[in-house]
């Protein structure tokens, strides 16, 4: 005996309102009796966290770790039989057709539907048809479910990467069920990978969100100025004194709101601004470009952050002016895109999401090494070169997939936020009937209004202006 599912043409991820179908392939190399043959659709988001010692009294569970696992994704596909009446097959090969479509939404914050598709409420769940459930098979108990904390939001991305901690994970289950006491049920699975569709854009408003920070060089030192082992006096050498150390300011720049996107170049923009009227010349000798993820844990009452960091761009060696020295004071220069604009986003990159018990958020870190005199410049003059490392970070990142909603989907939720809030006679929040797809459970926030720059603000924060090229 041998049982495989044979999906049909199967693309390398799957995303929300996609059709899944294909077939249950069975070869028997005896007669068997069998009951049915059900397939499943199932999503969840599991998590584990251990146990400090002084608060495992707190948790009846055995072990010193606690588990939650939250069904975001349960379809139930009854292949055969039509009558509920077993038969016997023959030798041979056997195939079942099956159908899905994915859900926008995740179910388990859905009391009613867990309770009518789980076993809750009546013996046997769905139709009532026996102990074991929906003609004679297990389904999940929903009682589990409905004791956990839920959050409406879309389903989220399969996620991988913290073994025995973290996972969300899809797949497609065949159950064929044999009846007699003493025969076990065949199963099947094979995993799926997904994507959810990103929620709805904001309209372009040509402002930037941008994380900015000033730096002044130290004058510079004489390489002969400084006294041997023996004491001598420095030699006649060309100083430093009478020159200007130069200060720049660079800001990184990002559309508001900041969202990249999954396997796509960072649509960044460095600019340099000279601060004081200095005629010396800064180089950008080095970037760095990574992308951290903080994955947010919860399991009841605990919670745990895991840090994960992706390099984007690491380039070394560079010889980038930063503007000509003779350029007048508040001169903003744009460093070239060239380094960047290449370098997608890593392939292992999950978008940004918000479930039950797991959350993901970005921050994008860079770090930039400038340089006033150059080595080979500073051993012609005989001054010292200095270098300095700049680090910028911008703490409100989202990722999106690059999946793009369906159109009609998008007229739909514009239409139900164009709708107007009935009148209440009492105090009390409304109820959105409009389809999640913003992924955090709340509807499309529009853009705030430009915030103006502060000098006295702290010039590594995140703020917003203007876009003005």
């Amino acid at each position: 005996m041998s049982i495989r599912i044979a999906l049909d043409k199967p693309p390398e991820f799957y995303t929300n309102l996609d059709f899944i179908s294909g077939r249950v392939v069975i070869v028997l190399h005896r007669p068997e009796t069998i009951g049915n043959i059900i397939v499943k659709l199932e999503g969840e988001s599991r998590t584990a966290l251990s146990l400090q010692p002084e608060r495992r009294n707190e948790y009846n569970g055995p072990g010193n770790s606690v588990t939650e696992n939250h069904k975001v994704l349960y379809r139930v596909f009854q292949v055969y039989p039509d009558d509920a009446v077993a038969l016997v097959f023959q030798p041979g090969l056997h195939e079942f057709k099956f159908n899905f479509k994915v859900p926008l939404n995740n179910i388990c914050h859905d009391a009613r539907a867990i309770s009518a598709l789980m076993g809750v409420g009546g013996v046997g769940g769905v139709g009532n048809a026996g102990i074991l459930g929906t003609g004679g098979f297990r389904t999940m108990d929903g009682a589990k479910q409905l004791m956990l904390a839920h959050v409406k939001s879309t389903l989220p991305p399969s996620l991988t990467g913290f073994p025995q901690e973290a996972e969300i994970r899809y797949y497609i289950k065949v159950t064929i069920q044999r009846p007699g006491i003493f025969k076990e049920n065949w199963r099947y699975q094979i995993g799926l990978k997904f994507l959810p569709i990103e929620p709805p854009r904001p309209d372009s408003q040509k402002q930037e969100a941008f994380a900015r920070r000033p730096f002044a060089f130290k004058p510079r030192t004489p390489l002969s100025g400084r006294r041997s082992f023996f004491g001598s006096k420095p030699t006649n050498a060309p100083n430093g004194t009478g020159q200007t150390p130069p200060s720049v300011e660079i800001s990184a720049r990002l559309p508001f709101p900041s969202i990249l996107t999954c396997n796509e170049p960072i649509p960044l923009r460095l600019i340099a601004k000279k601060l004081v009227p200095s005629q010396e010349q800064v180089h950008l000798t080095a970037l760095e470009i990574a992308l951290v993820g903080y994955t947010h844990v919860r399991v009841a009452n605990l919670e745990k952050v895991e840090r994960t960091r992706w390099i984007v761009v690491s380039a070394l060696n560079l010889s980038i002016a930063l503007g000509p020295p003779t350029d007048p004071v508040d001169t903003e220069f744009e460093v070239p895109n060239t380094i960047w604009a290449t370098q997608r986003l890593p392939n292992t990159v999950a978008p940004s999401f918000r479930t039950c018990n797991l959350m993901r958020r970005y921050e994008l870190e860079m770090k930039l090494s400038l340089n006033w005199g150059l080595l080979g410049a500073g051993k012609s003059s005989g001054l010292l070169p200095q270098t300095i490392s700049l680090p910028l970070t911008m703490s409100k990142i989202e990722v999106f997939s690059g999946i793009k909603p369906p159109a009609q989907l998008l007229q739909s939720v514009n239409t139900a936020n164009a709708a107007p809030a009935p009148i209440r006679p009492t105090a009390g929040t409304g109820t959105n009937t409009a389809m999640n797809i913003n992924g955090n459970g709340a509807a499309p926030r529009p853009p705030p209004s430009p915030v103006p720059q502060d000098g006295a603000a702290d010039p590594s924060s995140l703020a917003i202006i203007s876009r003005s090229r």
